[in-house]
Protein backbone atom coordinates (compact mmCIF):
# COMPACT_ATOMS: atom_id res chain seq x y z
CA UNK A 1 0.00 0.00 0.00
CA UNK A 2 1.07 3.55 -0.57
CA UNK A 3 2.10 5.71 2.33
CA UNK A 4 -0.35 8.44 3.18
CA UNK A 5 0.36 12.04 3.96
CA UNK A 6 -1.65 15.15 4.65
CA UNK A 7 -1.37 17.87 2.04
CA UNK A 8 -1.67 21.48 3.21
CA UNK A 9 -4.76 23.54 2.54
CA UNK A 10 -2.67 26.54 1.45
CA UNK A 11 0.56 26.96 -0.49
CA UNK A 12 2.06 29.93 1.38
CA UNK A 13 5.23 28.14 2.48
CA UNK A 14 5.71 26.60 -0.94
CA UNK A 15 5.32 29.94 -2.71
CA UNK A 16 7.91 31.55 -0.43
CA UNK A 17 10.28 28.67 -1.15
CA UNK A 18 9.49 28.83 -4.87
CA UNK A 19 10.16 32.59 -5.02
CA UNK A 20 13.58 32.30 -3.40
CA UNK A 21 14.54 29.43 -5.67
CA UNK A 22 13.34 31.40 -8.70
CA UNK A 23 15.57 34.37 -7.91
CA UNK A 24 18.54 32.08 -7.38
CA UNK A 25 17.83 30.26 -10.61
CA UNK A 26 17.77 33.54 -12.52
CA UNK A 27 21.28 34.35 -11.33
CA UNK A 28 22.54 30.86 -12.09
CA UNK A 29 21.12 30.86 -15.60
CA UNK A 30 22.56 34.28 -16.40
CA UNK A 31 25.97 33.11 -15.23
CA UNK A 32 25.58 29.84 -17.13
CA UNK A 33 24.91 31.85 -20.30
CA UNK A 34 28.07 33.88 -19.67
CA UNK A 35 30.14 30.73 -19.14
CA UNK A 36 28.88 29.05 -22.31
CA UNK A 37 29.47 32.18 -24.38
CA UNK A 38 32.97 32.49 -22.89
CA UNK A 39 33.68 28.91 -23.99
CA UNK A 40 32.24 29.67 -27.44
CA UNK A 41 34.44 32.73 -27.89
CA UNK A 42 37.54 31.01 -26.53
CA UNK A 43 37.31 27.80 -28.56
CA UNK A 44 34.75 28.13 -31.40
CA UNK A 45 34.43 24.36 -31.00
CA UNK A 46 31.29 22.23 -31.20
CA UNK A 47 33.16 19.54 -29.25
CA UNK A 48 33.78 21.94 -26.35
CA UNK A 49 30.13 23.02 -26.22
CA UNK A 50 28.98 19.42 -26.38
CA UNK A 51 31.38 18.51 -23.55
CA UNK A 52 30.10 21.42 -21.45
CA UNK A 53 26.53 20.17 -21.83
CA UNK A 54 27.64 16.60 -21.17
CA UNK A 55 29.33 17.53 -17.89
CA UNK A 56 26.14 19.17 -16.70
CA UNK A 57 24.16 16.00 -17.46
CA UNK A 58 26.55 13.29 -16.27
CA UNK A 59 26.08 13.69 -12.49
CA UNK A 60 22.34 13.17 -12.84
CA UNK A 61 22.61 10.36 -15.41
CA UNK A 62 25.32 8.41 -13.58
CA UNK A 63 24.36 9.07 -9.96
CA UNK A 64 20.60 9.55 -10.36
CA UNK A 65 19.48 6.21 -8.87
CA UNK A 66 21.73 6.66 -5.82
CA UNK A 67 20.70 10.31 -5.42
CA UNK A 68 17.04 9.30 -5.49
CA UNK A 69 17.51 6.86 -2.63
CA UNK A 70 19.36 9.47 -0.61
CA UNK A 71 16.67 12.09 -1.24
CA UNK A 72 14.05 9.64 0.07
CA UNK A 73 16.23 8.80 3.10
CA UNK A 74 17.46 12.26 4.02
CA UNK A 75 15.72 15.45 5.05
CA UNK A 76 14.86 17.06 1.70
CA UNK A 77 15.25 20.56 3.12
CA UNK A 78 18.85 19.83 4.09
CA UNK A 79 19.51 18.29 0.68
CA UNK A 80 18.40 21.50 -1.02
CA UNK A 81 20.42 23.67 1.35
CA UNK A 82 23.61 21.70 0.76
CA UNK A 83 23.03 21.57 -3.00
CA UNK A 84 22.49 25.34 -3.22
CA UNK A 85 25.58 25.86 -1.10
CA UNK A 86 27.69 23.61 -3.36
CA UNK A 87 26.71 25.57 -6.46
CA UNK A 88 27.53 28.87 -4.72
CA UNK A 89 30.88 27.52 -3.52
CA UNK A 90 31.81 26.27 -7.01
CA UNK A 91 31.00 29.67 -8.49
CA UNK A 92 33.05 31.38 -5.80
CA UNK A 93 36.07 29.21 -6.57
CA UNK A 94 35.81 29.95 -10.28
CA UNK A 95 35.49 33.68 -9.52
CA UNK A 96 38.82 33.47 -7.69
CA UNK A 97 40.44 31.61 -10.59
CA UNK A 98 39.28 34.28 -13.05
CA UNK A 99 40.52 37.00 -10.72
CA UNK A 100 43.92 35.31 -10.45
CA UNK A 101 44.12 34.70 -14.19
CA UNK A 102 44.34 30.95 -13.57
CA UNK A 103 41.19 29.92 -15.42
CA UNK A 104 41.35 27.27 -18.14
CA UNK A 105 38.80 25.36 -20.18
CA UNK A 106 39.47 22.42 -17.89
CA UNK A 107 38.70 24.38 -14.72
CA UNK A 108 35.48 25.69 -16.26
CA UNK A 109 34.55 22.10 -17.11
CA UNK A 110 35.19 21.08 -13.49
CA UNK A 111 33.00 23.86 -12.14
CA UNK A 112 30.23 22.97 -14.60
CA UNK A 113 30.39 19.38 -13.35
CA UNK A 114 30.11 20.53 -9.71
CA UNK A 115 27.17 22.77 -10.58
CA UNK A 116 25.59 19.79 -12.31
CA UNK A 117 26.11 17.67 -9.19
CA UNK A 118 24.39 20.27 -7.03
CA UNK A 119 21.50 20.43 -9.47
CA UNK A 120 21.25 16.62 -9.55
CA UNK A 121 20.48 16.64 -5.81
CA UNK A 122 18.43 19.82 -5.70
CA UNK A 123 16.02 19.02 -8.54
CA UNK A 124 14.63 15.72 -7.21
CA UNK A 125 14.42 17.09 -3.66
CA UNK A 126 12.43 20.11 -4.83
CA UNK A 127 10.11 18.09 -7.07
CA UNK A 128 9.48 15.44 -4.41
CA UNK A 129 8.77 18.16 -1.82
CA UNK A 130 6.30 19.90 -4.12
CA UNK A 131 3.83 17.02 -4.02
CA UNK A 132 3.78 17.29 -0.20
CA UNK A 133 3.43 21.08 -0.08
CA UNK A 134 0.83 21.60 -2.83
CA UNK A 135 -2.77 20.28 -2.92
CA UNK A 136 -3.22 17.67 -5.66
CA UNK A 137 -5.79 19.75 -7.55
CA UNK A 138 -3.18 22.47 -8.07
CA UNK A 139 -0.27 20.29 -9.24
CA UNK A 140 -0.80 20.90 -12.97
CA UNK A 141 -1.25 24.62 -12.35
CA UNK A 142 1.98 24.71 -10.34
CA UNK A 143 3.70 23.05 -13.27
CA UNK A 144 2.25 25.78 -15.47
CA UNK A 145 3.74 28.29 -13.03
CA UNK A 146 7.08 26.46 -13.23
CA UNK A 147 6.99 26.55 -17.02
CA UNK A 148 6.14 30.25 -16.91
CA UNK A 149 9.12 30.75 -14.58
CA UNK A 150 11.39 28.92 -16.99
CA UNK A 151 10.17 31.13 -19.79
CA UNK A 152 10.68 34.29 -17.78
CA UNK A 153 14.17 33.26 -16.80
CA UNK A 154 14.95 32.38 -20.40
CA UNK A 155 13.86 35.85 -21.49
CA UNK A 156 15.81 37.67 -18.81
CA UNK A 157 18.81 35.40 -18.23
CA UNK A 158 20.36 35.55 -21.70
CA UNK A 159 20.28 39.36 -22.07
CA UNK A 160 21.30 39.66 -18.41
CA UNK A 161 24.21 37.31 -19.03
CA UNK A 162 25.26 39.34 -22.07
CA UNK A 163 24.94 42.55 -20.01
CA UNK A 164 27.05 41.08 -17.21
CA UNK A 165 29.71 40.16 -19.75
CA UNK A 166 29.71 43.73 -21.02
CA UNK A 167 29.86 45.34 -17.57
CA UNK A 168 31.93 42.97 -15.47
CA UNK A 169 35.01 40.80 -15.74
CA UNK A 170 34.29 37.07 -15.52
CA UNK A 171 35.28 37.09 -11.84
CA UNK A 172 32.50 39.58 -11.14
CA UNK A 173 30.04 37.58 -13.22
CA UNK A 174 30.67 34.48 -11.12
CA UNK A 175 30.19 36.45 -7.90
CA UNK A 176 26.69 37.38 -9.08
CA UNK A 177 25.82 33.68 -8.87
CA UNK A 178 27.15 33.54 -5.32
CA UNK A 179 25.03 36.51 -4.31
CA UNK A 180 21.78 35.28 -5.86
CA UNK A 181 22.22 31.88 -4.19
CA UNK A 182 21.42 33.61 -0.89
CA UNK A 183 17.87 34.23 -2.14
CA UNK A 184 17.39 30.47 -2.15
CA UNK A 185 19.34 29.56 0.97
CA UNK A 186 18.04 32.15 3.45
CA UNK A 187 14.25 31.61 3.02
CA UNK A 188 14.71 27.83 2.86
CA UNK A 189 16.45 27.88 6.24
CA UNK A 190 13.24 29.14 7.87
CA UNK A 191 10.65 27.09 5.94
CA UNK A 192 9.32 23.73 7.09
CA UNK A 193 9.55 21.17 4.30
CA UNK A 194 7.42 18.08 5.09
CA UNK A 195 8.89 14.61 5.07
CA UNK A 196 6.61 11.84 3.76
CA UNK A 197 5.29 9.18 6.09
CA UNK A 198 6.63 5.82 4.99
CA UNK A 199 4.56 2.76 4.24
CA UNK A 200 5.25 -0.49 6.07
CA UNK A 201 7.35 -1.75 3.19
CA UNK A 202 9.26 1.48 2.84
CA UNK A 203 9.86 1.71 6.58
CA UNK A 204 11.40 -1.73 6.48
CA UNK A 205 13.63 -0.65 3.65
CA UNK A 206 15.00 2.24 5.73
CA UNK A 207 17.30 -0.13 7.55
CA UNK A 208 18.23 -1.99 4.39
CA UNK A 209 21.22 -1.34 2.18
CA UNK A 210 21.37 1.46 -0.35
CA UNK A 211 21.31 -1.20 -3.04
CA UNK A 212 18.09 -2.73 -1.68
CA UNK A 213 16.34 0.64 -1.80
CA UNK A 214 17.53 1.23 -5.34
CA UNK A 215 16.12 -2.16 -6.34
CA UNK A 216 12.84 -1.26 -4.63
CA UNK A 217 12.65 1.88 -6.75
CA UNK A 218 13.34 -0.08 -9.95
CA UNK A 219 10.70 -2.63 -8.98
CA UNK A 220 8.15 0.07 -8.24
CA UNK A 221 8.77 1.63 -11.65
CA UNK A 222 8.81 -1.71 -13.48
CA UNK A 223 5.25 -2.38 -12.32
CA UNK A 224 4.04 0.69 -14.20
CA UNK A 225 4.25 0.10 -17.94
CA UNK A 226 2.91 3.53 -18.82
CA UNK A 227 5.76 5.19 -16.96
CA UNK A 228 8.27 2.95 -18.72
CA UNK A 229 6.78 4.01 -22.06
CA UNK A 230 7.32 7.64 -21.08
CA UNK A 231 10.97 6.90 -20.30
CA UNK A 232 11.61 5.31 -23.70
CA UNK A 233 9.95 8.22 -25.50
CA UNK A 234 11.83 10.82 -23.48
CA UNK A 235 15.14 9.01 -24.05
CA UNK A 236 14.74 9.09 -27.82
CA UNK A 237 13.68 12.74 -27.79
CA UNK A 238 16.55 13.75 -25.49
CA UNK A 239 19.10 12.01 -27.69
CA UNK A 240 18.19 14.42 -30.47
CA UNK A 241 16.98 17.62 -28.81
CA UNK A 242 19.58 18.01 -26.05
CA UNK A 243 22.47 18.15 -28.55
CA UNK A 244 20.49 20.44 -30.84
CA UNK A 245 19.86 23.09 -28.22
CA UNK A 246 23.30 22.77 -26.63
CA UNK A 247 24.67 23.81 -30.03
CA UNK A 248 22.36 26.82 -30.33
CA UNK A 249 25.29 29.27 -30.03
CA UNK A 250 26.78 27.72 -33.17
CA UNK A 251 23.46 27.86 -35.01
CA UNK A 252 23.30 31.57 -34.27
CA UNK A 253 26.94 32.41 -34.99
CA UNK A 254 27.79 30.03 -37.85
CA UNK A 255 24.47 29.56 -39.64
CA UNK A 256 22.59 32.81 -38.96
CA UNK A 257 25.55 35.20 -38.64
CA UNK A 258 24.62 36.48 -35.18
CA UNK A 259 26.56 37.26 -31.99
CA UNK A 260 25.83 37.17 -28.26
CA UNK A 261 23.01 39.73 -28.59
CA UNK A 262 21.26 37.70 -31.29
CA UNK A 263 21.68 34.54 -29.21
CA UNK A 264 20.11 36.40 -26.32
CA UNK A 265 17.13 37.42 -28.44
CA UNK A 266 16.73 33.84 -29.68
CA UNK A 267 16.58 32.46 -26.17
CA UNK A 268 14.33 35.34 -25.12
CA UNK A 269 11.93 34.42 -27.92
CA UNK A 270 11.76 30.93 -26.48
CA UNK A 271 11.16 32.42 -23.05
CA UNK A 272 8.33 34.68 -24.21
CA UNK A 273 6.61 31.68 -25.73
CA UNK A 274 7.12 29.64 -22.57
CA UNK A 275 5.62 32.37 -20.39
CA UNK A 276 2.56 32.52 -22.62
CA UNK A 277 2.24 28.74 -22.62
CA UNK A 278 2.74 28.57 -18.86
CA UNK A 279 0.06 31.21 -18.25
CA UNK A 280 -2.41 29.35 -20.46
CA UNK A 281 -1.64 26.02 -18.79
CA UNK A 282 -1.86 27.60 -15.33
CA UNK A 283 -5.31 29.03 -16.07
CA UNK A 284 -6.70 26.18 -18.14
CA UNK A 285 -5.03 23.23 -16.39
CA UNK A 286 -5.03 21.10 -19.54
CA UNK A 287 -7.38 18.30 -20.51
CA UNK A 288 -8.92 16.26 -17.70
CA UNK A 289 -6.63 13.41 -18.75
CA UNK A 290 -3.24 15.02 -18.50
CA UNK A 291 -1.61 12.56 -20.89
CA UNK A 292 -3.77 13.88 -23.76
CA UNK A 293 -2.38 17.36 -23.20
CA UNK A 294 1.21 16.07 -23.15
CA UNK A 295 0.99 13.90 -26.27
CA UNK A 296 -0.79 16.56 -28.32
CA UNK A 297 1.93 19.03 -27.32
CA UNK A 298 4.70 16.61 -28.38
CA UNK A 299 3.27 16.52 -31.90
CA UNK A 300 3.22 20.32 -32.12
CA UNK A 301 6.64 20.60 -30.51
CA UNK A 302 8.15 18.27 -33.09
CA UNK A 303 6.83 20.38 -35.95
CA UNK A 304 8.15 23.58 -34.37
CA UNK A 305 11.65 22.19 -33.74
CA UNK A 306 11.91 20.91 -37.31
CA UNK A 307 10.84 24.35 -38.55
CA UNK A 308 13.63 25.91 -36.47
CA UNK A 309 16.17 23.71 -38.21
CA UNK A 310 14.82 24.72 -41.61
CA UNK A 311 14.53 28.46 -40.85
CA UNK A 312 16.13 30.34 -43.77
CA UNK A 313 16.85 33.54 -41.86
CA UNK A 314 17.20 34.97 -38.37
CA UNK A 315 13.64 36.31 -38.20
CA UNK A 316 12.16 32.93 -39.06
CA UNK A 317 14.36 31.29 -36.43
CA UNK A 318 13.10 33.65 -33.70
CA UNK A 319 9.49 32.91 -34.70
CA UNK A 320 10.18 29.17 -34.55
CA UNK A 321 11.79 29.52 -31.11
CA UNK A 322 8.74 31.46 -29.93
CA UNK A 323 6.46 28.61 -31.00
CA UNK A 324 8.73 25.99 -29.43
CA UNK A 325 8.55 27.90 -26.16
CA UNK A 326 4.76 28.26 -26.41
CA UNK A 327 4.19 24.53 -26.83
CA UNK A 328 6.84 23.18 -24.43
CA UNK A 329 4.86 23.82 -21.20
CA UNK A 330 1.98 21.70 -22.48
CA UNK A 331 4.36 18.75 -22.87
CA UNK A 332 6.52 19.16 -19.78
CA UNK A 333 3.98 20.41 -17.23
CA UNK A 334 1.38 17.64 -17.49
CA UNK A 335 4.05 14.91 -17.51
CA UNK A 336 5.53 16.27 -14.30
CA UNK A 337 2.07 16.53 -12.75
CA UNK A 338 1.29 12.94 -13.77
CA UNK A 339 4.40 11.69 -12.00
CA UNK A 340 3.68 13.73 -8.87
CA UNK A 341 0.08 12.49 -8.75
CA UNK A 342 0.71 8.81 -9.50
CA UNK A 343 3.94 8.05 -7.61
CA UNK A 344 3.77 7.35 -3.86
CA UNK A 345 5.28 10.20 -1.82
CA UNK A 346 7.82 7.95 -0.09
CA UNK A 347 9.10 6.68 -3.44
CA UNK A 348 9.19 9.96 -5.33
CA UNK A 349 12.89 10.72 -4.78
CA UNK A 350 13.90 7.34 -6.17
CA UNK A 351 11.37 7.20 -8.98
CA UNK A 352 11.87 10.79 -10.16
CA UNK A 353 15.62 10.32 -10.38
CA UNK A 354 15.25 6.94 -12.06
CA UNK A 355 12.86 8.39 -14.63
CA UNK A 356 15.13 11.37 -15.18
CA UNK A 357 18.34 9.35 -15.32
CA UNK A 358 17.00 6.71 -17.69
CA UNK A 359 15.37 9.32 -19.91
CA UNK A 360 18.55 11.40 -20.01
CA UNK A 361 20.91 8.45 -20.45
CA UNK A 362 20.84 8.77 -24.23
CA UNK A 363 21.64 12.49 -24.18
CA UNK A 364 25.39 11.93 -23.67
CA UNK A 365 25.39 9.61 -26.69
CA UNK A 366 23.68 12.30 -28.72
CA UNK A 367 26.15 14.91 -27.50
CA UNK A 368 29.11 12.72 -28.44
CA UNK A 369 27.68 12.24 -31.93
CA UNK A 370 26.58 15.87 -32.30
CA UNK A 371 30.04 17.40 -32.41
CA UNK A 372 31.45 15.49 -35.41
CA UNK A 373 28.14 15.55 -37.27
CA UNK A 374 27.66 19.29 -36.68
CA UNK A 375 31.17 20.01 -37.94
CA UNK A 376 30.59 17.87 -41.05
CA UNK A 377 27.04 18.78 -42.10
CA UNK A 378 26.07 21.72 -39.83
CA UNK A 379 23.89 21.94 -36.74
CA UNK A 380 20.60 22.29 -38.64
CA UNK A 381 20.40 18.54 -39.18
CA UNK A 382 20.01 17.96 -35.47
CA UNK A 383 17.00 20.26 -35.23
CA UNK A 384 15.24 18.59 -38.14
CA UNK A 385 16.00 15.10 -36.83
CA UNK A 386 14.98 15.98 -33.30
CA UNK A 387 11.73 17.52 -34.47
CA UNK A 388 10.79 14.44 -36.48
CA UNK A 389 11.60 12.13 -33.57
CA UNK A 390 9.52 14.25 -31.20
CA UNK A 391 6.61 14.26 -33.64
CA UNK A 392 6.82 10.47 -34.03
CA UNK A 393 6.84 9.91 -30.27
CA UNK A 394 3.75 12.06 -29.83
CA UNK A 395 1.82 10.11 -32.47
CA UNK A 396 3.01 6.74 -31.15
CA UNK A 397 1.91 7.64 -27.62
CA UNK A 398 -1.74 7.73 -28.64
CA UNK A 399 -1.43 4.10 -29.81
CA UNK A 400 0.00 2.72 -26.54
CA UNK A 401 -2.76 1.55 -24.15
CA UNK A 402 -0.42 1.48 -21.15
CA UNK A 403 0.50 5.11 -21.73
CA UNK A 404 -3.08 6.19 -22.27
CA UNK A 405 -3.96 4.57 -18.90
CA UNK A 406 -0.96 6.00 -17.03
CA UNK A 407 -3.17 8.01 -14.68
CA UNK A 408 -5.00 4.90 -13.54
CA UNK A 409 -3.83 2.75 -10.62
CA UNK A 410 -1.73 -0.30 -11.60
CA UNK A 411 -3.94 -3.36 -11.52
CA UNK A 412 -3.99 -5.05 -8.18
CA UNK A 413 -1.74 -2.67 -6.26
CA UNK A 414 -4.55 -1.36 -4.09
CA UNK A 415 -3.57 2.24 -4.80
CA UNK A 416 -6.15 4.83 -5.82
CA UNK A 417 -4.89 7.75 -7.88
CA UNK A 418 -6.49 11.19 -8.22
CA UNK A 419 -7.61 10.18 -11.72
CA UNK A 420 -9.34 7.05 -10.31
CA UNK A 421 -11.14 9.14 -7.70
CA UNK A 422 -12.29 11.63 -10.35
CA UNK A 423 -13.65 8.87 -12.62
CA UNK A 424 -15.41 7.24 -9.66
CA UNK A 425 -17.05 10.52 -8.73
CA UNK A 426 -18.27 11.04 -12.27
CA UNK A 427 -19.87 7.59 -12.33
Amino acid sequence: MTATHDRPETMTSFLVLWTGQALSLLGSQAVQFALIWWLTQQTRSAAVLAMAALLGLLPFVVLGPVIGVLVDRWDRKRVMLVADGLVALASGVLAYLYFAGAETTGTVFLILALRGLGGAFHGPAMVASTSLMVPDKHLTRIQGLNQMLQGGITIVAAPLGALLLALLPMAGVMLVDVGTALFAIVPLAFIQVPRPSRSAGAAGEAAASLWAEMIAGFRYLAERKGHLSLIVMAALINMCLVPAFSLLPLLVSAQLGGDALELGWMTSGFGIGTIAGGIILGIWGGFRRRILTALSALVGLGLAVAALGLAPAYGFAIAAMLVVGLIAPFANGPIQAILQATIAADYQGRVFTLVGSLAAATAPLGLLLAAPVAEMVGVRAWYVTGGLVCLSMGVAGFLLPSLMRIEESPEGDGEETPYDRQVSAEH
